[in-house]
């Protein structure tokens, strides 16, 4: 990739963050609060879509594929799964998943 100015600002942040995250109590509160953001994320939005009828389906659709993209990008190549980016990813992919699990239990019920 050449050496633009865009790409050395974006590695040098990517470089602090990731030496920022070195402390394991950082990482820790960033994979919970992560978490946390995917259940809300997952919430809002099968709340929103579900005020409309006709969006429901095409909104489940579109955040299972989100889900499975994921989770092949994730689980497929081992590099990224143990980069802290993919833990990241990995964690709000399991807020959204638990968050629509807990609204189909309140559906059910």
């Amino acid at each position: 990739m050449q050496n633009t100015r865009l790409n050395t600002l974006l590695e040098v942040i990517s470089g602090q963050f990731d030496r920022w995250l070195t402390n394991p109590w950082r990482k820790l509160s960033v994979l919970v609060i992560t978490l946390l953001l995917g259940n809300f994320l997952g919430t809002a939005i099968s709340t929103t879509t579900g005020a409309r009828a006709d969006w429901d389906m095409i909104s489940a659709g579109f955040m299972v594929i989100a889900i499975e993209l994921v989770s092949r990008v994730t689980y497929g190549n081992q590099q990224i799964a143990r980069s802290t980016f993919g833990e990241i990813i990995n964690a709000l992919k399991i807020g959204v998943t638990y968050s629509l699990f807990v609204d189909a239990m309140k559906l059910g019920s």
